[in-house]
């Protein structure tokens, strides 16, 4: 046995006696050429090819804003992900100084030489291990409080965070802020409370400010595609026309282009054609800059709406999760993971809803939040909008106002070194996207409640509702759409609804839902059928270019294909005042109602069909508002067939109110049932429910017809959920492969959480029985393996004599090893005593030389959540879900039986969903 290892193992012997001995031994072993290496040396990759130290190049020649999204960075150095290492991923390794919040003294925290110990340190060391105690019991306050204001490594991609460290660090930062009682203590504190105010403030003005330059700016491209105007070339049509349709001002392009071979309306047909494809691929080539390629190490499918993206699954007898007998190196587990292509993915393509749910919900996405993403995202849509392709913005406004919100979060610490704190701001972000895409504030705050927010106290609802409040005033002074309305549209109905006309709405909603859920199966067939075409799938640039063709070649020649969609949705929903006797508007008399009815029916079958075709194209997209035009078209096609009957059997006493010889009007108002089936459309698509009936009862401001929008809209959530479990953001989640764990479904257990938990590995815990100092060597090794197998948030149990004692996170653990500048003959020390933290920091005139990196038990969490092995899966559920936990130790007779990390149990309830449909459908 080499000799170091014996005189640590002698320590419980120690008598007091002769301390300047043992610290001069203890010094020469520990730096002695004969320390032992881990047995698994063998297996390591050489230092210099670490992934940590070429990120960390790479952060420093090349600093952008994708560096970070959820994490501050470390020191002078920060990590850069736009380019992730081609095989695994790594924590980067920062610089020698470490952040550290509220710690009074760790300014004068320093880096020692590595491998050797000074003589206050070797006494510590024997306080530690052997039976002396005195003096530390003082200083155990201070020694918890420094274990969770210590800041953590920032999370990894692709990993989930730790809510209930963010939770304690917090709660650490505000004790020590009150704890000051003169006058600057309260003015901090004061200040402390009003940072929230003041950052939903500036996101509610500043999503408003962006909204408004999309709203205009695309509003005037639009309108560009058919012609300019000639007193101001900046101003679209109705400015220009000062609300006219047609004015001497405004020139078409067949008058500017005077050609005999050309007639005027084949001159116009041409330019319109033309200005779809160019601006389409504008769009494209704007978000194709976006371009992220991640490893095939990390086991996603994709991450920007494509439906047509190859899951690949393993069956559970494949796996080492459910089967504990037969266990898979970690070294053949990544030479699996390195036979799977990369996977590429643009972060400023579709809405973003579904990555934003699933970030707030704990999940780190670096870069999707960025600088970059808000200004490409916000210039493609611009373009993508006025294209005239059939998607809408209001989506890409929750990616956007979510974006602005974290970047003004780095303005406060508070928030941006705190994740937990830093998602109840983006909560409110992601509200403010809906409040001005719609002009609904209390729609918006519903919106984050009901659909993305994951953690959403009252405080939080408090302050989203100001964030809505702010963003609608800004926008009501900004005044957009010219009309001093902050509304997309804003409809009056004077006429209240028949009673005969409940069992209509109730059919209007079952239409939409039936609607909403083809439309998720109809786009997921196409999207694996065309969009997985080797040529497709390689060129996204071609799939826009064809979409884009085709829209402005089908598109041109109805009325209501060419409208912008929230003008198609106006018109759909606007109550007559005048009726035609041409049959050529949405207003005829009751013997033109048939060709009405036929140019609706053309009308909703090209909305459809180009919706369907539209989403997932590699453009900014949303699909709230065309789900509801097609829904829209549904429905005034239902009105008008409902008046048609009325009218024709005036003379049965259900129809008694709707007399021939009065006008159409009279009976019934079709722009009610355009209203109740776009909501019960979109329903369908996104399974929204009360956030949809607030959202129409802001747009119309009617009373009278709340219930026949919320019954639609129920009947509708009804009919989709027994067609298509999931909505559309709900199958993307699915289908990515995010650990996002569902809280607000329940599934049903029946078994327990050791049914789940593998057994333990010997190279995944750290066994301290016979010692409390394990060899760097042995611990990098630990941590390569906990990168191989994917394991990036995940953590080492600590061990002693079968007792769990603690835990060391996986980052942490990096973060500590890449401090040492000889791992190979390091002896790290892994104390499990709670008040041994104190015992690193230098007090009174010691030297600042005092601190020693191998000292790794800052870094340990000593109370690590843990679980009987016989707990019900319930209480398992309840912990993730509740807590917020990444993982959880199981225990078995009060030993330690392994652990069950978040993304094992969310693979496990996915894998008890596919069995459950299986046997349902037998």
């Amino acid at each position: 046995m080499p000799k170091s290892m014996h005189s640590y193992r002698s320590v419980d012997d120690y008598d007091g006696d002769d301390d300047g001995s043992l610290a001069q031994q203890e010094r020469d072993d520990t730096i002695s050429s004969t320390t032992p290496t881990s047995p698994m040396a063998t297996f390591r990759l050489p230092r210099q090819m670490r992934g940590s130290d070429h990120d960390l190049a790479r952060s420093r020649e090349n600093l952008n804003e994708r560096s970070r999204l959820l994490g501050h960075p470390h020191g002078q150095a920060s990590r850069s992900y736009s380019s992730l290492p081609a095989t695994t991923p790594d924590t980067p390794r920062p610089g020698q100084k470490r952040h550290n919040a509220q710690l009074p003294t760790s300014s004068r925290m320093r880096s020692s030489r590595a491998g050797s110990f000074s003589h206050a340190f070797s006494q510590r060391l024997v306080n530690a291990l052997g039976e002396r105690r005195t003096g530390l019991e003082e200083s155990m306050h201070s020694a918890k409080a420094s274990l969770w204001q210590d800041h953590r490594v920032w999370y990894d991609q692709f990993t989930s965070t730790d809510w209930v460290h963010d939770n304690i660090a917090d709660a650490y930062r505000v004790k020590a802020l009150r704890s000051r009682r003169d006058f600057r203590g309260r003015i901090l504190a004061w200040f402390d409370g009003a940072q929230g105010w003041i950052l939903v403030a500036l996101i509610g003005v500043l999503t408003a400010v962006c909204a408004y330059f999309v709203n205009t700016t695309e509003t005037t491209l639009f309108d560009w595609k058919e012609g300019y105007c000639e007193k101001q070339w900046s101003l679209s049509r109705k400015p220009c026309c000062q609300g006219a349709t047609m004015c001497e001002d405004w020139v078409h392009w067949s008058k500017v282009i005077r050609s005999d071979r050309l007639d005027v309306i084949h001159t116009q047909y041409g330019f319109f054609v033309l200005s779809v494809v160019v601006l389409s691929l504008a769009s494209c080539l704007l978000t194709l800059t976006t371009k992220t390629i991640i490893p095939s190490a990390i086991s996603l499918a994709t991450l920007d709406e494509d439906l047509g993206a190859e899951v690949q699954r393993r069956l559970p007898e494949d796996d080492d999760d459910y089967d504990g007998k037969r266990v898979i190196s970690p070294e053949s587990r990544f030479q699996e993971a390195q036979l799977r292509p990369p996977m590429v993915y643009y972060s400023a393509a579709g809405s973003g809803v579904a990555e934003v749910k699933v970030i707030l919900s704990g999940f780190v996405l670096h870069g999707y939040l960025g600088v970059r993403t808000l200004i490409i995202k916000t210039l493609a849509l611009v373009l993508s909008v006025a294209s005239g392709l059939s998607l809408g913005k209001e989506g890409p406004y929750v990616h956007i106002a979510t974006c602005i919100g974290n970047i003004t979060c780095r303005i406060f610490s508070k928030y941006s070194d705190n994740d937990g704190k830093r998602r109840e701001i983006l909560s409110a972000s992601a509200a403010s996207g809906v409040a001005v895409a719609f002009g609904a504030p209390i729609g918006g705050v519903l919106f984050s409640l009901e659909e993305v927010s994951y953690y959403f106290p009252s405080k939080t609802l408090f302050r989203t509702f100001f964030c809505c409040i702010a963003a609608a005033l800004s926008l009501k002074f900004l005044d957009p759409y010219g009309t001093k309305k902050i509304v997309l549209f804003e409809v009056r109905y004077h006429l209240d609804w028949k009673f005969f006309e409940l069992a209509t709405f109730i059919f209007t909603g079952a239409v939409g839902g039936v609607l909403g859920a083809l439309f998720i199966k109809a786009s997921r067939i196409w999207a694996r059928t065309f969009r997985r075409i080797p040529v497709i799938k390689k060129y996204p640039l071609l799939e826009v270019l064809l979409v884009a063709l085709v829209t402005g070649l089908v598109s041109f020649w109805n009325r209501y294909t060419k409208l912008p969609v929230t003008e198609l949705l106006f018109e759909l929903a606007s109550p007559c005042d005048t009726y035609t006797d041409s049959g050529d508007g949405l207003c005829p008399t009751v013997e033109h109602i048939p060709s009405v009815l036929k140019v609706l029916f053309i009308a909703f079958v090209i909305k459809a069909c180009l919706t369907v075709v539209t989403f997932g194209i590699k453009v900014p997209a949303g699909i709230y508002v065309p789900s509801m035009v097609v829904g829209g078209l549904a429905g005034r096609f239902i009105g008008h067939s409902v008046q048609l009957v009325a009218f024709h059997y005036g003379s049965l006493g259900i129809f008694s109110e709707c007399s021939p010889d009065d006008a159409p009007g009279t009976c019934l108002v079709p722009g009610v049932y355009a209203l109740v089936a776009a909501g019960a459309t979109m329903t369908g698509v996104t399974r929204l429910t009360i956030t949809l009936a607030v959202i129409l009862f802001e747009l119309t401001g009617s009373l009278d017809h709340v219930l026949p929008f919320s019954l639609g809209i129920l009947v509708a959530k009804w009919v989709a959920d027994a067609i298509e479990p999931l909505s559309i953001y709900d199958l993307l989640t699915d289908m990515n492969s995010y650990p996002f764990l569902d809280n607000k479904v329940r599934p049903i257990f029946t078994s327990e959480l050791g049914d789940i938990t593998r057994r333990v590995q010997p190279d995944h815990i750290i066994d301290i029985s016979d010692e409390s100092l394990v060899p760097a060597s042995e611990l990098r090794d630990k941590q390569r393996g906990l990168q191989i197998t994917g394991e990036l948030d995940g953590g080492l149990p600590i061990i002693k004599h079968g007792v769990l004692v603690g835990l060391i996170p996986a980052p942490d653990l990096q973060f500590a090893l890449d401090k040492l500048d000889n791992e190979q003959n390091t002896l790290c020390l892994m104390s499990t005593q709670v008040d041994w933290a104190a015992g690193r920091e230098p007090h009174g005139e010691e030297s600042q030389t005092l601190y020693d990196p191998s000292d790794f038990t800052p870094y340990i969490d000593p109370a690590p959540v843990s679980l009987d092995a016989h707990s019900p899966m319930d209480l398992v559920y309840e912990c993730f879900v509740k807590l917020g936990l990444r993982y959880i130790c199981v225990l078995r007779d009060g030993k330690f039986a392994g652990l069950v990390h978040k993304k094992s149990f969310v693979k496990y309830m996915k894998e008890l969903e596919r069995n459950e449909k299986k046997h349902g459908a037998f």
